[in-house]
Formats: C-alpha cells, structure tokens, sequence
C-alpha cells in the first residue's frame, strides 16, 4: 500500500504525518510525503528577481521537507517529494495517478477545535475531485500515543453503491486483522415534515429501516464474516454520532455522496455534520472505487 500525504508546515501537516504513520503500520504501507508549490511566479517583475524569489521558495521549502521527514517514525518508510502544481491538491492527486497511491491523507484546518476536524481549501477541493480515498485527520491527531489502528467503524446506508464502501473496509479490517464495526445512523430530525418525530411509530419504522441497511450490509460480506452491528439514534446526526463510544485508534469510514461522479469525492451533508463532531480520524471512499470493471 501508498499513501500521499500533504504536507504543510504547520501543526495541521504534522496531524497528517501522524495520522499517516499510524496508517502505514497498521497497513504495512509506504508514504510520500509531498509539499506541492506553485508554478506560477508571484513577483511579476524582472527575471533575475523571479529567479532569485524562487530560489528562496524552492530553498523554504526544502527545509520544510526535511523537518517532515525527520517526523516519520524510523520503522516506517518514506519519501520526500517536493513538487509544483498551480493548486495543493491537484499536486497531490496528480502524484498519486503517478505512483498508483491507495490514498491521501491530510491534516484538519488549523482554525479547528482540538480534537475536532475543520476543512479547509485543500481538503474541500480533494473531496470533491480525488479519485482514492482521503484520510483526514482530526486537530491535535500529532499528540496521540496510538502506533497503530485499534478497529474499523464502517457508516453504512441505503444508497446506490454502498456496498463499495462496505467491501473496502471489510477488506482493510482483514488486511490489518482488526474489527470491523458496522453503525446505522438514526436522525431524528430527518422524519418528514409535520410528523411527530417523537411517535412510537415514527420511531420504529426508522429503527426498523436502520436495522435493514445493517443487514444488508452483513449480507455483502463473505459468509462467517464477524462484525458488530450498531444503530446510533440522536435528535440530529451529530448527536447520534456522539452516542457512539469512541477510542484512540479508531477510524471511520464513509461512501462519497451520490451527488459525486464515479471514483470521485463528494462529500454529502449526512458526512459534512459527523465530522462537526466526529473525535477519531474519517476515511471518504470515492464511489465506484472498487469497481475494476
């Protein structure tokens, strides 16, 4: 396995680093660690300042990539990979068709709560245009003590393609021998319009639909596959997310919305509100990212 990390120097590129590196033992996965800069020059003046200004660009970012190396672990093996791209995740798409990566992995936003994720420009344009599946790192990931993943949550559904999702994580928890937990959202908010979201029927048809995503997805798996089962019900996404019992080493997986082209990233709502409150790092696998046909 490859994993594209993009890196920043700032505390957010050391959360991916470090998300990265749990990744790469669990999985027994090589890294690149990239920074991607700008082809165009900023100094619209004379050659020999343009030259000069990316002599000290191309210097900065040397130095910077020499720290982030020094951040991974000695067991753990990586490349540096300074590379040049009008936009930061258009680079690191880029190098990731070049090198046939696995994934891509990437900090929160730095004006984010500890502990907590915040997109900001690039992981935004990677969710919507990566064709591998993007790790994102909650703030704070570079503090964490955990070497390696402790188990898989899977957020199964009802839609189109969602056995992809189901099929990947099933794999990466036996590729790793870790469990697999599979968890249906129940949003109270989401019953339709003027009903009373608080009626026993109400509720049991929605427990009852939960109940159905979880079996088919049990279903999709190879027959004596061991999972755990979980229906998280809240008054709004987030509060069935926050229901759920959260560890250091955990990570969850998610399918891009239905909104998204195939092998590609979209982000859909449902996802957009777990990550408000999501305390473990969040894996978005592109639809159609299984399909080799």
């Amino acid at each position: 396995m490859r994993l594209i990390v993009g890196y920043q120097a700032t505390p957010s590129g050391e959360d991916g680093i470090a998300l990265a590196a749990v990744l790469a033992r669990t999985f027994n996965a090589t890294l690149d660690i990239c920074i991607v800069l700008p082809c165009e020059r900023p100094v619209p003046s004379k050659a020999p300042v343009e030259v000069a200004y990316d002599d000290i660009l191309v210097q900065q970012a040397t130095e910077w990539l020499a720290k982030a190396m020094a951040l991974v672990p000695d067991d753990i093996v990586a490349e540096g990979q300074l590379l040049f791209d009008e936009s930061f995740a258009r680079g690191l798409i880029d190098i990731a068709t070049e090198r046939d990566a696995d994934m891509i992995v990437v900090g929160a936003a730095s004006d984010g709560l500890l502990g907590r994720h915040a997109i900001g420009s690039v992981t935004s344009e990677l969710l919507h245009v990566a064709h591998v599946p993007l790790a994102l790192a909650p703030r704070g990931t570079r503090h964490s003590q955990v070497e390696r993943l402790r188990g898989i949550t899977c957020a199964v559904g009802n839609r189109p393609g969602a056995e992809v999702l189901t099929d990947t994580a099933f794999e990466l928890s036996t590729e790793a021998h870790l469990p697999l937990r599979l968890v249906s959202l129940v949003s109270i908010d989401s019953r339709a319009a003027g009903e009373d979201t608080h009626t026993h029927a109400a509720r049991e048809r929605d427990m009852a639909k939960a109940d159905d995503n979880l079996r088919k997805a049990f279903e999709s798996l190879p027959t004596g596959t061991e999972v755990e089962s979980i229906v998280a019900e809240g008054n709004g996404i987030e509060k069935a997310v926050s229901s759920l019992e959260w560890h250091d080493g955990d990570v969850l997986m998610v399918g891009s919305s239905r909104l998204g082209q195939p092998r590609r990233l979209f982000l859909g709502s449902t996802a957009a509100k777990i990550l408000r409150v999501l305390p473990v790092p969040m894996i978005v696998v592109p639809r159609g990212v299984g399909d080799r046909s």
